[in-house]
């Protein structure tokens, strides 16, 4: 389709469905070539200065969020400092403190030298130990204590009975064992295990700033009189005109005015190929302009902006609980209460079994080990991970329990036009029925008769040609044929292009399914035949054979008339649903949920907008038009049906993840909670509060580099 000379001046679009056209049923015959022009008409593309954006709620986006039960952790940002910071400090009551009473070969012990540690660790405990009071003050606040208020338990038990073991041997001359060593320890991994969680959750929404700078930060505006006036980005304003130099990429969403060039637009909609563009065309801020010159008046700045709408989508995905999430906070929830009540437990048995210093042992164990921190970091690191992967493959994932959905779904519900097709014309076969005239000489005459016409058939056989490198013939004249096709004077012979019902008389000649027939007429004999039809898009073959690998059964439902709809679904070997009005097609999905099928439902995000809210996930090819932003759970914005199945891959390896890290956490804690508190002990397996520092930290690396080897395979 050409829509570079599109007239929009005499057309009324607004009940004209692109995306649902069903060529099949279009007569040549009724077509006024003369007079439509439909070349603007742009199925592919996203129209993104008429975005509705009002509708978005953006008043419950949580941009704090953390990992850890939803909590939002103000002080994550100087974990890296403080950690640093406070290493020396820690070092230094590791040099000058027996580790459990004993005195390591490292060690330097002087008189007085538990004196100084005291102060040291006074100092670590008010600075270093801050970001973990305070979050579990956050914690207690909201009624929901958990991993903060664990952290503080187990520093605030050791440093307390430690302090008060160093003032005993000074005022009653008892030796009494301290904690120093265990104390530093615990805060340093603590802080350690932090800052590698924050530096990971960074990287997993690496995709927003990615986002971000693709936009320039200045733009060349130009002024009435033609000058050019160079402004922040940030100032632009709707109506602005900007001159868009070579090479310089796109300030902002606009329509060109002037000039034409190719836009390279891979980063944002994830087409390899620059795109033509004319005067009329859109651009999307942050596109890469080609070798030519454009002047693009302003649609769309700010929070309205294509970009800007893509980073609020993965900063809701980013910020949104899904349902494991919710386990592994009700889980993390009931360890701090499993966790306290164990812990007195172990904190009166042992004052009963042995003295108070054992006693302490075991209790600042058993708060230092049950601490739900990997458990917490479990699934928002793996959720965040999935989203950014799946930003740079172009999948906007917009709820993420669509993600958990997906490994469980039973059906696909598929549209047709534009989702599975490229919504098109293209020429699909031209047929030599004369021995007169070769293939390429037919296909010069369509493309001569043609070549006055801005209609989409007529521009599909002209471009066919071009693509075949066969010149147009040039005829002297060419006028309307009423009711039947499109007629011409060339080289003496007089030629009709008309469609078959008009020609009348039967062909021996096979024709694609679902395909419009015209037929090229030289004194009433027919010399020639050109198919065009909805081409199939080059991934949509594959994709069903990903579906049925999984178990997921495919099932097309389209507007499109029978013949229509069972030549592509016997071309990929589906179950079809023809003639289907947006209300069948919701039907279609409320019977199979009825049935307690699982249902992903993918369309286009207009005519199945009420299909995409109602299935289990609704996935809507090509991003840009208000419904498929409040109707669909992922945007699939490449509008590629085979990034579907990038989709379904990412889904099984998230869920997998999730999956381990979640047993990990857990399980891990449930396990080492009784052996913390010195279950084990009458067989000699104890944990001391340093040893169960290093693996509650351990474990936290465990889940966070598990999280980051998530991995797509390549395209």
């Amino acid at each position: 389709m050409d829509h570079s000379k599109m007239d929009h001046s005499n057309m009324d679009h607004s009940n004209m469905d692109h995306g649902k056209m069903d060529h099949s049923k279009m007569d040549h015959s009724n077509m006024d070539h003369g007079k439509m022009n439909h070349s603007n008409m742009d199925q592919g593309k996203m129209d993104h200065s008429k975005m509705d954006h009002s509708k978005m709620d953006h008043s419950n986006m949580d941009h704090d969020r953390g990992a850890m039960g939803g909590h939002a952790h103000h002080h994550h940002g100087s974990f890296k400092e403080i950690f640093l910071k406070s290493l020396p400090l820690g070092i230094a009551i590791l040099f000058i403190t027996p580790l459990m009473d004993i005195q390591w070969p490292f060690q330097i012990i002087f008189p007085y030298a538990d004196v100084v540690a005291a102060v040291l660790a006074t100092i670590l405990y008010i600075y270093g130990g801050k970001p973990f009071y305070m979050g579990a003050k956050d914690e207690f606040n909201s009624k929901a204590p958990g991993m903060m208020s664990l952290i503080t338990l187990g520093i605030t038990v050791s440093y307390a009975y430690s302090v008060y073991a160093v003032a005993a041997r000074y005022v009653t001359g008892e030796h009494v064992m301290d904690f120093f060593f265990e104390f530093a320890t615990l805060l340093l991994i603590m802080l350690l295990g932090h800052w590698i969680e924050m530096k990971a959750l960074g990287e997993a929404g690496d995709a927003q700033k990615a986002l971000a700078e693709l936009l320039p930060k200045d733009a060349h505006v130009v002024l009435e009189d033609d000058s050019i006036e160079t402004r922040p980005v940030s100032e632009l304003q709707v109506g602005d005109v900007i001159r868009v130099q070579a090479g310089e990429n796109v300030p902002a969403d606009g329509i060109i005015i002037r000039g034409e060039s190719r836009v390279n637009e891979a980063l944002l909609t994830g087409e390899s190929k620059p795109i033509e563009k004319n005067v009329k065309d859109q651009v999307i801020g942050g596109s890469t302009n080609g070798s030519g010159v454009l002047y693009v008046e302003v649609t769309e700045t700010g929070d309205k902006s294509f970009i800007s709408q893509v980073q609020t989508l993965i900063s809701q995905a980013q910020s949104q609980p899904s349902r494991a999430e919710n386990v592994a906070h009700k889980v993390a929830s009931w360890l701090f209460y499993i966790a306290v009540v164990v812990a007195l437990i172990a904190l009166v048995a042992w004052m009963i079994i042995a003295d108070l210093p054992t006693a302490v042992i075991f209790t600042v164990t058993t708060l230092v080990i049950a601490c739900p921190h990997a458990l917490g970091l479990a699934i928002p690191l793996v959720v965040s991970r999935s989203t950014s992967l799946g930003a740079s493959r172009g999948l906007l994932v917009k709820n993420r329990e669509a993600l958990e959905l997906t490994t469980k779904a039973d059906v696909m519900v598929l549209d047709k036009t534009g989702t599975l097709t490229t919504g098109e014309f293209k020429v699909l076969d031209v047929t030599v029925l004369s021995d007169k005239y070769s293939e390429e000489e037919i296909t010069g005459l369509l493309a001569g008769i043609e070549a006055g016409s801005s209609h989409p058939i007529a521009q599909s056989i002209v471009n066919h040609a071009e693509a075949k490198g066969i010149k147009s013939v040039s005829f002297d004249s060419i006028e309307i044929v009423s009711g039947a096709g499109i007629e011409g004077e060339a080289n003496g012979h007089h030629y009709q292009l008309i469609s078959q019902k008009a020609y009348g008389k039967a062909l021996r000649m096979d024709i694609p399914k679902g395909a419009t027939l015209s037929i090229l007429v030289e004194n009433n004999e027919a010399i020639g035949a050109v198919a065009l039809g909805d081409e199939l898009k080059e991934t949509s073959r594959n994709l069903i054979e990903v579906l049925k690998k999984y178990g997921i059964e495919p099932l097309m439902a389209t507007g499109d008339n029978e013949e229509a709809a069972q030549g592509v679904a016997e071309v990929l070997g589906i179950q079809y649903q023809a003639n289907q009005s947006p209300e069948d097609k919701y039907k279609l999905v409320e019977s199979m949920k009825n049935q307690n099928k699982t249902v992903i439902m993918v369309g286009d995000g207009v005519n199945d907008a009420p299909s995409l809210a109602l299935a289990d996930v609704g996935i809507a090819i090509g991003a840009g038009t208000q419904v498929a932003l409040d109707s669909a759970d992922i945007i699939l914005t490449q509008s590629d049906p085979g990034d579907i199945e990038s989709f379904i891959e990412l889904a099984n390896k998230t869920t997998r993840k999730m999956k381990q890290n979640l047993v990990w956490g857990a399980g891990y804690n449930f396990i080492a909670i009784p052996i913390a508190a010195g279950l084990l002990a009458p067989i000699g397996i104890t944990l001391g509060p340093a040893f169960g520092a290093v693996l509650m930290s351990l474990s936290t690396v465990i889940v966070a580099i598990n999280a980051m080897l998530l991995r797509l395979d390549p395209k």
